[in-house]
């Protein structure tokens, strides 16, 4: 185009030449840049070109402004040409330079995995599914009433202040302080049928946070309703459950408790190895580490639920999932598994 372009004024064909010659001599993309801030930069030659016609006499802007405006189309356009240019020269010097050999074989990113947490849980699930325990999913946003009153904890009874609750702004609704009372959902809904299951979720607690405690924080309750169940089902149970988990020579003791959901209930430990060496800060130097709670069904809880205390029986247990990671992989502060903190994931 700048080849055949014909410009009367003097003035504005020298300036063509003389830019297409200074950009002919740039030969880099800075000095090419430096180019166009030297010819249209706010105080460049094309703009102090242009801005001349408003001294002209008025029979010449016409014809000085479309030549203007040439000379800047021109120059504009052999500027995006040179540029174009040296970027593909500059492109092809750093591809010589250092050859892409495009058989090699690609560099694999960094793979998740999941939490370790996650693992425990998929365990315990897989254990209990060996025993013929279906999973049933809960809410965890609860009434107070399944969550207190239909687990035979009326208003103000003394048993409530193991629990300190999140309130919602909903009278009445609350955040689940335990994943009991899912046992009052599953029961309804499979009455009169037995029923065996787990119940994971999330609770909630107004509790202070610290290396043991946590505000929110995994249970796994455990249900068994039937005809003739009796406490030596569930002994059977958590001793199964106890030995896939942690070793099959490990011993359980069983110690009184109370729930006011279960009757009687009961506290399980387990043996801890004493080569452990932090068996004796786990137990506290009794050998024995506490790793859930259990009971026979109230007749109470049974009745909300559906079933008559007369003809069926059942047990429930309660486990911390998180407990249980921290005792198998020896983690001493319960925070970390909220942390995100990569120093602490890659090492399981």
């Amino acid at each position: 185009m700048t080849a055949e372009l014909t410009i009367s004024n003097p003035d504005l064909a020298a300036l063509l030449q003389r830019g297409l010659a200074d950009l002919h001599a740039s030969t880099d993309e800075p000095a090419l840049k430096a180019w166009n801030t030297r010819y249209f930069g706010p105080t460049g030659e094309v703009p102090a070109a242009t801005k001349k016609v408003a001294t002209l006499p008025p029979p010449e802007r016409k014809g000085y402004g479309q030549e203007a405006n040439r000379v800047k189309e021109a120059l504009s356009q052999a500027y995006e040409q040179s540029l174009a240019t040296v970027k593909e020269a500059a492109l092809l010097a750093s591809l010589n330079a250092n050859p892409l050999d495009v058989t090699l074989p690609g560099r694999r990113g960094p793979l998740g995995r999941p939490h370790i947490a996650s693992r425990v849980l998929r365990n315990i699930y897989s254990v209990f599914a060996d025993m013929g325990f279906q999973v049933y999913r809960s809410r965890e946003v609860e009434d107070d009433l399944t969550n207190f009153e239909l687990l035979n904890m009326p208003p103000h009874h003394p048993a409530r202040d193991m629990w300190d609750t999140f309130h919602t702004t909903t009278p009445g609704v609350i955040l689940r302080t335990h994943t009991s009372p899912g046992q009052i959902h599953v029961m309804r809904e499979m009455v009169p049928n037995p029923i065996r299951v787990i119940l994971p979720g999330m609770v909630y607690r107004y509790e202070q946070v610290t290396t043991r405690s946590e505000m929110q924080f995994h249970q796994v309750e455990g249900l068994v309703v039937g005809e003739g169940i009796t406490m030596a089902d569930l002994k059977g149970t958590i001793t199964s459950f106890a030995r896939r988990m942690f070793g099959q020579e490990r011993q359980i003791r069983i110690r009184s408790s109370y729930f006011p959901f279960t009757e009687p209930s009961i506290e399980v430990d387990i043996d801890w190895p004493k080569e452990d060496p932090n068996a004796d800060r786990l137990t506290k130097g009794t050998g024995w580490l506490e790793i859930m709670g259990a009971g026979m069904i109230h007749p109470t809880v049974l009745r909300n639920g559906g079933y008559d205390p007369d003809r069926v029986s059942g047990f429930a247990f309660g486990m911390g999932p998180q407990r249980i990671t921290m005792l198998q992989y020896a983690i001493d502060d319960i925070r970390q598994f909220w942390s995100n903190d990569l120093r602490f994931l890659r090492q399981f």
